[in-house]
């Protein structure tokens, strides 16, 4: 008799850089298109919203293994919208919570755009956008944010992106910072 070898699912890890869980190692499954910020990057950017981020209401628009959301909750955010479109993601995302014993968090199964359509009324201090690279996702979804009720002025927004790729921001969206790590731009914006 033939056994047959099932591929198992993979796991990965990251671990939280700073605030009440540093340290804490996280899982995240092995989805195509999911990947993480680097730990060299999470710090950088949380240097630039060092207060910024506590008691802010976050949202974290394309979730994946959650080492925005959870970082910024690490580090004192009153809040965390984790969006992504991908089950799995979203049952280790909740999972991930319980490891860390944080509940000031919620969870939505949709695409960006849906959540931004159907979110009436709710504002954010702080969105993280960082959708899997090669796929054009970031001219829709800044667009649909900008077109939201979620932003409210001083909102900071979060931009991760390859370096090749070639974005226009809504007039009334000011770059604070912006730096490239390897083939990765990042940038910080205020809405104004």
């Amino acid at each position: 008799m033939t056994q047959v070898k099932r591929k198992s699912r993979q796991t990965n890890q990251l671990r939280i850089i700073g605030g009440t869980h540093r340290g804490r190692k996280l899982n995240f499954p092995d989805v195509a298109g999911l990947r993480p910020t680097s730990d060299r990057i999470r710090e950088t950017l949380f240097n630039w919203l060092q207060a910024d981020v506590i008691g802010a209401k976050c949202l974290d628009l394309f979730a994946g293994s959650g080492a925005l959301g959870f970082e910024a909750l690490s580090r004192g955010a009153a809040y965390v919208h984790f969006i992504d479109t991908h089950q799995q993601v979203i049952s280790q995302l909740k999972a991930n919570a319980k490891t860390l014993g944080v509940d000031n968090c919620g969870f939505w199964q949709s695409d960006a755009i849906s959540f931004l359509n159907q979110a009436q009324q709710e504002k954010f201090e702080l969105v993280f956008l960082d959708p899997p690279f090669q796929k054009d996702f970031l001219p829709q979804c800044i667009q649909a944010l900008e077109n939201s009720s979620a932003l409210q002025i001083g909102t900071k927004i979060y931009i991760e992106m390859e370096k090749s790729a070639q974005i226009t921001l809504p007039e009334n969206w000011q770059i604070l910072k912006n730096k490239k790590a390897g083939q990765v731009n990042y940038t910080l914006l205020e809405v104004m």
